[in-house]
């Protein structure tokens, strides 16, 4: 049988905050990881105060990607401090952080100054731009990665303003691909008993999720522009308004053409050879587009959606964000689940044997488990005690 935590026997410390770094070490706490957050003390990671809203004193901005860690606290800017480090990190398999590029190093946790004591340990790290980069240095949070970037800039209506997505999409992006060289880096330290330096960037992890938007334009072709909800290379494949709500329907081939047409009475525009195939759409778009929006608003969402999937055409309801959440918990398939406390939470998508990855652990309050992991390294109570008073631990 499958295990549903393959990662269970790999240890990670994490030293990132925000969003981009505890999104990756979250990932990685789901698939089994002992993740332990190391936070300022009397601090703490920043989102946690990043409200409202707030569950009681912690804001939901820290709930939403802390789940599955522990949380010590340590001042890493005394000796102490880094010798605490240095005891977890000697029985770590991975470190993450997502500090400005030198800031690891001014604490003498950099790569180069590690990496012979912990020949095996994976060093990752997550930054605005690759740290080699002459814009290193500069703050990049996610907003800023979504203008630089160009994405706010294919995002939004044609004739309005450029908009940022409605998710921290560069910092979840780059997360995600930061969780990949983590394994992969696990994977050949496997093989070969080598630690690996494992780096994204914000600003290149946007860039290679352009896919077909970024090739047209490296192909020559034209430059990507904003289209609100329409696509550059399907017609029809957007949203429509029924007469009482919005709706969305996309066609991908000629086939679910053929019976779009069918499904909405338009059986003649099948055989118009303005339309005949999808090249010929996209170059007839405006044309063909007045007539679907003008056939939509004569009857009900709920109509052309059951007309639509009958005939085996991919649409549907244009729904709030909230409502889609709330949705997901009714039909109880596990991706909303409780942490305890009353606190619900979007779980993993990820299924493994069968079996959906789990949240073991609510979000963790600031130093919760700092004596136990400090316990875990070797330290005696008597000296944890001592690191408390001298304020390297809360």
């Amino acid at each position: 049988m499958t295990n549903v935590d393959p990662l269970r026997d790999v240890r990670v410390i994490d030293l990132t905050r925000i969003l981009a770094g505890p999104y990756a070490t979250m990932i990685l706490g789901d698939l089994g990881a002992d993740v332990v957050k190391v936070e300022r003390p009397g601090h703490g990671d920043d989102t946690r105060h990043w409200g409202p809203p707030f569950v009681g004193d912690t804001a939901t901005y820290y709930l939403a990607v802390n789940r599955n860690k522990r949380s010590v606290t340590v001042d890493l800017k005394s000796a102490d401090g880094r010798a605490i480090v240095y005891r977890l990190l000697a029985e770590a398999d991975v470190v993450v952080s997502n500090f400005s590029p030198g800031v690891m190093e001014r604490l003498g946790l950099g790569q180069s100054q590690l990496a012979d004591k912990f020949p095996g340990l994976i060093f990752c790290s997550i930054t605005g731009h690759p740290p080699d980069d002459d814009r290193a240095h500069r703050p990049s949070f996610d907003l800023v990665i979504q203008a630089e970037t160009g994405l706010m800039d294919l995002t939004g209506q044609p004739d309005g303003p450029p908009t940022k997505v409605g998710i921290s999409i560069a910092d979840e992006l780059a997360g995600l691909f930061l969780v990949q060289g983590v394994l992969a880096a696990l994977y050949h330290r496997e093989r070969t008993g080598e630690g690996r330096a494992v780096n994204v960037a914000l600003n290149e992890a946007v860039l290679a999720a352009f896919t077909y938007q970024g090739q047209q334009h490296l192909a020559g072709g034209a430059p990507p522009r904003r289209m609100g909800n329409e696509h550059p290379s399907l017609v029809p494949y957007r949203a429509y308004r029924a007469a009482d709500a919005d709706f969305v329907v996309g066609v991908a081939n000629e086939g679910q053409w053929r019976r779009l047409c069918h499904a909405i009475g338009f059986d003649d525009l099948a055989e118009d050879g303005r339309f005949a195939s999808n090249a010929r759409r996209v170059e007839h778009r405006l044309e063909l587009e007045a007539m679907l929006d003008e056939r939509f608003a004569s009857r009900s969402r709920v109509d052309w959606i059951e007309l639509l999937r009958d005939a085996d055409v991919p649409c549907g309801e244009v729904r709030a964000a909230g409502e889609a959440l709330d949705r997901e918990a009714e039909l109880d398939t596990g991706l909303v689940s409780e942490l305890g406390e009353g606190l619900s939470s979007v779980g993993s998508p990820i299924w493994l044997g069968g079996k959906r990855l789990g949240a073991e652990r609510r979000p963790p309050a600031l130093g919760e488990h700092t004596d136990e992991v400090l316990g875990e390294a070797g330290f005696s109570s008597a000296e944890i005690e001592q690191l408390r008073e001298r304020g390297v631990v809360t």
